[in-house]
């Protein structure tokens, strides 16, 4: 059996001592499989963000465990399992596209020659191919994202941990930025924890959204996306947004936000769909 991508077992996450004490995670329990899109949505501060920064052993639970394919947290970054993009691209601005996207396999020691073959392949996955020899301020802030996924991409990662990469986005580049992570998850097969605030972008590109409470964050309601009657989500297109399955699965997450029970209605109306938890 393969073994699943992410597997969180029973963590806490506990910050500050005494009076300053905060308990940002209880008692989470979640799995990703292999090649699966999971969206985590909650309201600010719910833990969200420190639930994926534990998964990429860039923080360490105060107890539970984390694994990812079978390995533990530290391990499986320095084997290089995972890839990350954030909100903010971090492209370094005296580097071109190339340069940017070239970086992780230069610091881990690729050759040459293997190098320029792979952001050439890249390149091409994310459709920036022309602009190559840029640097990212001649760069529109969706182009910039686009590098910062080539990059996450350099070393072929099986997962990608992305934490909210479109929020900063206008709601047409968001949209279109979607199409595209869709579109590289299909081609490249790759397992993805997605962090966002935004109810349609993660039912959209989602097989499962994990719904999480305010603080002391923990998991209140899975809602399957697939169930909803919308296609797996490597096969997904635009006119996914335009299903009913769609809005019956917002007006589930929605629901579940919100501290109801999910709701599977049919004829969910779609007006309100574009609002964002906040």
């Amino acid at each position: 059996m393969t073994e699943p991508a992410i597997s969180v077992t029973g963590v806490d996450r506990v910050f500050g001592k005494g009076r300053k004490q905060v308990v940002a995670l209880t008692d989470v329990d979640l799995t990703v499989a292999d090649g699966e899109f999971v969206a985590l949505i909650g309201p600010s501060g719910c833990g969200k963000s420190t639930l994926l920064r534990l998964v990429a052993d860039l923080d360490t639970a105060t107890s539970g465990e984390i694994k990812v394919f079978g390995k533990g947290a530290r391990q499986a970054r320095l084997d290089q399992d995972y890839g990350i993009a954030f909100q903010q691209a971090g492209l370094l601005p005296w580097r071109t596209v190339a340069g940017n996207i070239e970086l992780p396999l230069k610091i881990h020691g690729a050759a040459p020659a293997l190098r320029k073959a792979r952001v050439a392949e890249l390149l091409e996955l994310v459709g920036l191919t022309d602009f190559a020899k840029n640097h990212p301020d001649q760069l529109s802030g969706g182009m910039q994202q686009r590098v910062a996924i080539a990059r996450a991409l350099a070393e072929s990662p099986r997962l990608l941990l992305m934490d909210e990469p479109f929020g900063a986005l206008d709601e047409i580049t968001r949209e279109r930025m979607q199409n595209e992570l869709v579109r590289i998850c299909a081609e490249t097969g790759a397992a993805v924890l997605f962090v966002t605030h935004s109810i349609p972008e993660a039912v959209f590109l989602s097989d499962r959204v994990v719904v999480m409470s305010p603080r002391p964050g923990r998991i209140t309601g899975i809602v399957d996306v697939r169930a909803d009657g919308l296609a797996d989500h490597h096969d997904r297109t635009e006119r996914a947004r335009d299903q009913e399955g769609f809005f019956r699965a917002v007006a589930e997450v929605r629901a579940l936000l919100h501290g109801g029970a999910s709701t599977s209605s049919a004829g969910v109306e779609p007006a309100g769909v574009g609002v964002e938890e906040r």
